[in-house]
């Protein structure tokens, strides 16, 4: 990793970046694009640094070639793809994901800051069934969502637990790496995509030879990838992963739509089977500030393993089965969301902006309104028109 002790011109970056963090609570982001002054995003808001001038394309050339350092690995994947992704840390201690991308002829810079410390299941309000990760011995689980919505931070704090409890070998699989493991009860070798394996699925079929017990995969991106952490959790290990997909239905079928047809019959058959847990997530703007993850919760049984070998139909979906699995602490997102409106985290707009079926969760905030004694009508307090008189 990138630190600013190695050069003095780093300094200039880092004053930028000190700048940003002291500006406000909550920054998640920093935003360096031509035409705009640096920018930083604060629950879930983009606002601009004052007193800061626009930035050129020299201005954003420059930082990009600071983060970018000597590595010729990055510069040809910038090159070739648009973007690359590094990590960086301050003097400071402050730690940050990086993407340089390509952008209309310039060159574009976000940071995502990360965490120095590696939060707590109570601290992230997690479900209480997702402590149930620490206690696998093999299989597969997923942990999906968009990019900002926790998963690394979520995994992050089941290895931590495990790394605290248990007497394993962790291997991990990163790009980069964000939360630093120090060896606790466990042994944590952590390894950075482009510095110590040049592909998840090398550095996976690396890891089968390191004698470890628990695997963690930064993201499953292709059906190499998938095919070996198949064969790892088929093995004895226990593989935690994660994807870019919205619900564990589309999880499901962005896996097997990963090979061709006539493989399908085969990868559903090893999914049913090494699947532990889908843990899907969304990050939700609160009303009083700040954020909170929304959850979705899938789990393992006979009518999943089922549903997973034959696809989904119109009259049953996953949705249904994560839904009427409730009762053994799973949970879809709008069950989730539905708590947390009924608590008052979140505001109504919020609970259909980010749900998954909003006719269900409409006839669930109409029973949380009319237990508070709230109207439910679209008309609220209008009157309704009288009608006209006829002459």
């Amino acid at each position: 990793m990138i630190t600013s002790a190695m050069r003095p011109e780093l300094l200039e970056i880092d004053n930028l970046l000190d700048e940003v963090l002291h500006a406000r609570k909550r920054i998640s982001d920093v935003n360096l694009s031509v035409g705009k002054p640096p920018q930083m995003e604060a629950d879930g808001r983009l606002l601009p640094m004052l007193g800061r001038p626009p930035l050129t394309a020299d201005d954003t050339m420059r930082m990009a070639r600071v983060f970018l350092g000597d590595s010729g690995r990055l510069v040809s994947q910038l090159e070739e793809n648009g973007s690359c992704d590094c990590a960086y840390g301050m003097a400071s201690g402050a730690r940050f994901r990086v993407n340089i991308f390509k952008a209309a002829g310039n060159i574009g810079v976000v940071l995502r800051v990360l965490p120095t410390d590696i939060p707590s299941f109570e601290s992230l309000n997690m479900p209480p069934i997702i402590k149930e990760l620490t206690a696998l011995t093999n299989g597969l689980v997923l942990v999906t969502g968009a990019t900002g919505s926790g998963k690394s931070t979520t995994l992050a704090s089941v290895i931590d637990q495990i790394n605290k409890t248990q007497s394993v070998h962790i291997v991990t699989l990163e790009d980069p790496i964000e939360f630093r493991h120090e060896h606790k009860c466990a042994t944590v070798n952590q390894r950075e995509l482009g510095k110590d394996f040049t592909t998840f699925a090398d550095g996976l079929r690396a890891a089968l030879r390191q004698a470890p017990k628990i695997i963690l995969v930064g993201e499953i991106r292709d059906r190499d990838t998938v095919e070996i952490a198949l064969k790892a959790a088929e093995t004895g290990h226990l593989v935690l992963s994660t994807m870019h997909t919205i619900d564990a239905g589309q999880t499901i079928n962005r896996v097997v739509g990963m090979f061709e047809s006539g493989e399908q019959r085969v990868i559903r058959v090893r999914l049913a089977d090494m699947l532990r847990m889908v843990v899907s997530q969304r990050l939700l703007p609160r009303e009083r500030g700040g954020r909170i993850a929304a959850v979705e919760v899938m789990g393992n049984n006979l009518p999943v393993r089922e549903m997973i070998e034959q696809g989904e139909t119109p009259e049953r979906t996953f949705y249904d089965l994560i839904r009427d699995g409730n009762r053994i602490g799973w949970q879809t997102f709008d069950q989730h969301i539905a708590r947390i409106y009924k608590d008052r985290v979140v505001t109504e707009d919020v609970a259909f902006a980010y749900c998954s079926d909003k006719s269900a969760l409409r006839h669930t905030i109409d029973e949380i309104k009319t237990e508070r004694g709230e109207d439910t009508s679209d008309l609220g307090d209008l009157e309704m028109a009288k009608p006209a008189r006829r002459k």
